[in-house]
């Protein structure tokens, strides 16, 4: 056992504070990484803002990327000194979904974890410490189950691969997994935060012909243009789809990606689709209900949700290095901050305030 620099959530809405917690020993498919870097996402928020429920204490984090420096018995995919991107699908590779190759919809994830009553993998003065979503990368190192990692080349700077842990990939699967656009297809993102702007990348590498990015922010819309979309509109409640209809000869768009996750965008994303066309729900829209007219669906427009983009990690994860690594897909202006553990809160602050696409916590 170890100790190690930690940013824990104590309660909710109040900065994390950062402490000293111990991380155990691997124990079986255990393996210990050593984090680079981790990226700072909605999803982190989300919980820290109490939209959705989690045990305290608790280390966030979950966009991550490092280095392997031991691994448990039974460990055969790393080794130490392999470079690394987590993934927060861990999966048991028996139940129904493993079997028939959706990994990411996995129903056996306790099977990843230790057993009730063992000891946590994480603790501070012989208390458990919740560990986020199988991973809680905002510390010096975690301690995973073997199934959440994926191994990529060293060449990849690991402050730009950790964004394939989580927002990036998430973007690009949703356009190329769960939507499937296709060449010449016209698409619409809502929201240019990391997950948009990837999916707005993913556009453009799949052949659509038109891309209208959306969002509220003008240097985010300036930075969707750059990135790929070949329309930008300013995010007006009552007028963004009007606009977006104009964008499309009154047609609508084949795919809409709403990566925002409330009911107006979504409804609206709904609005925008022409007949036959698919609105795919990225961002998390907790406890809430849509409305949508039932006329609409006559014409087999579609709704469907997107959980990490439907990814396989270990496959898709590597293509999307490939894609950064002939500059396809671009990575490096995505990071707006890089910054340290102690002020990981300022993130959280950035983020709310929609000033951001992506912060990174970077270590040592």
């Amino acid at each position: 056992m170890g100790s190690m620099k930690a940013a824990l959530m104590r309660s909710v809405g109040e900065p994390l504070s950062i402490e000293s917690v111990t991380l155990d020993e691997p124990g079986p498919r255990e393996v210990l990484i050593r984090v680079a870097a981790s990226g700072v996402c909605h999803s982190d928020l989300v919980f820290l803002d109490g939209s959705y429920p989690l045990s305290t204490p608790a280390v966030l984090g979950h966009e991550s990327a490092g280095v392997v420096v031991a691994v448990g018995d039974g460990v055969s995919y790393v080794e130490p000194g392999d470079h690394v991107v987590t993934a927060l699908t861990a999966f048991c590779g028996s139940c129904a979904y493993c079997v028939e190759g959706s990994t990411h919809l996995c129903i056996g994830k306790e099977e990843t974890r230790r057993d009730p009553g063992a000891r946590s993998r994480i603790s501070q003065d012989g208390v458990s410490v919740h560990q986020f979503l199988d991973l809680s990368s905002f510390a010096e190192q975690m301690l995973v189950h073997e199934t959440t990692l994926v191994k990529v080349s060293p060449e990849v700077p690991l402050d730009r691969a950790a964004l394939l842990g989580c927002g990036v990939a998430t973007g690009l699967g949703s356009v190329f997994n769960t939507a499937e656009v296709r060449d010449g297809q016209t698409v619409v993102v809502i929201g240019c935060g990391g997950v948009g702007l990837a999916a707005v990348q993913g556009a453009r590498i799949a052949g659509a012909e038109i891309i209208i990015a959306v969002d509220v922010v003008a240097e985010k819309l300036e930075l969707a243009a750059s990135l790929g979309a070949t329309h930008v509109v300013e995010w007006q409640e009552g007028s963004t789809v009007t606009a977006v209809l104009e964008l499309t000869g009154g047609h609508g768009a084949h795919h809409v990606i709403e990566a925002i996750g409330t009911p107006a965008t979504a409804e609206s994303g709904f609005a925008m689709l022409r007949r036959g066309g698919t609105l795919t729900i990225v961002g998390l829209i907790p406890g809430e209900t849509l409305s949508i007219p039932t006329d609409a669906l006559f014409y087999e427009r579609r709704i469907q949700g997107s959980v990490m983009g439907s990814n396989e990690p270990r496959r898709d994860v590597p293509r999307y290095v490939d894609m950064y690594m002939s500059g396809q897909l671009n990575l490096d202006e995505m990071v707006t901050r890089r910054l340290p553990l102690d002020s990981l809160n300022e993130a959280f602050d950035d983020m709310r305030t929609g000033r951001t696409v992506r912060s990174v916590v970077v270590f040592d």
